[in-house]
């Protein structure tokens, strides 16, 4: 699949990957299921559609990632599978070994909430040595401008990138077409843009519409894993052209 997404990218100006978090809440949210199966699923651990949907992903070809809930500045109600800053990182590593047995086949994770756990070195190293030792990737939600979580996962060696742009903060259809511009802006000035959004009505019927545009605008959407991996091959190509 890669080489056929990378072959395709030689006639394409920039790149995109979407998210849909959140998913697993609720019955209604398999409402984007109608979506391209290049959008990923962030979905929530422990929830009782869980592993429904990542089997139902695995079975549409879909990617799929743990949505990790995360401490949030807020103190918001977490939810089930939630890691907290009090924790040892032994603790860590086994909530996240346990949530991600109610994922089946994820590929990487990224954070819900967090804004005040991705600030924090010590469960953001135990996060990343987690992922390291399973081979997965980060994303980083960005639900905080102070957020660590990028930059440590890279100090680890694990793929990672974050989020560009949050396409729903606002339902409102002139709001959400406004963000999926400003993606498609991020796309061609950087090569590659992230995006989230979640499985909202508002936003799974302006999605519907809009994504199959992206092609006539020389805008390829693909799954997390398969921008990351094209990112890692730009840079190993960039190295081995470099002058010694």
């Amino acid at each position: 699949m890669l080489v056929t997404l990378m072959m395709s990218w030689c006639s394409h100006s920039s790149t995109i990957a979407l998210i849909i978090d959140d998913m697993g809440n609720k019955k209604s949210d398999a409402i984007a299921f109608d979506l391209p199966n290049t959008v990923t699923f962030g979905i929530l651990p422990h929830t009782d559609y869980s592993t429904k949907f990542a089997q139902r992903a695995q079975a549409q070809h879909r990617e799929v990632i743990l949505h990790v809930p995360m401490e949030s500045l807020a103190g918001a109600a977490l939810g089930p599978g939630a890691i907290t800053s009090y924790m040892h990182p032994d603790e860590i590593v086994k909530r996240l070994g346990s949530a991600l047995e109610t994922v089946p086949g994820a590929k990487g994770i990224n954070n819900h909430m967090g804004s005040r756990l991705t600030q924090l070195t010590l469960p953001m190293n135990a996060t990343m040595q987690f992922l390291r030792d399973k081979s997965l990737y980060f994303v980083d939600s960005r639900t905080t401008r102070f957020s660590k979580a990028e930059s440590i996962a890279k100090r680890n060696g694990i793929p990672t990138q974050r989020r560009h742009v949050f396409l729903d903060h606002s339902r409102k259809e002139r709001d959400i077409a406004f963000q999926f511009q400003r993606l498609i802006h991020l796309s061609r000035k950087q090569g590659v843009a992230v995006g989230i959004a979640h499985p909202y009505p508002q936003t799974m019927a302006f999605l519907e519409r809009k994504l199959p545009e992206l092609e006539k605008l020389g805008v390829k959407l693909v799954p997390m894993s398969a921008l990351l991996e094209y990112q890692q091959d730009q840079v190993a190509m960039f190295n081995s052209t470099a002058p010694k």
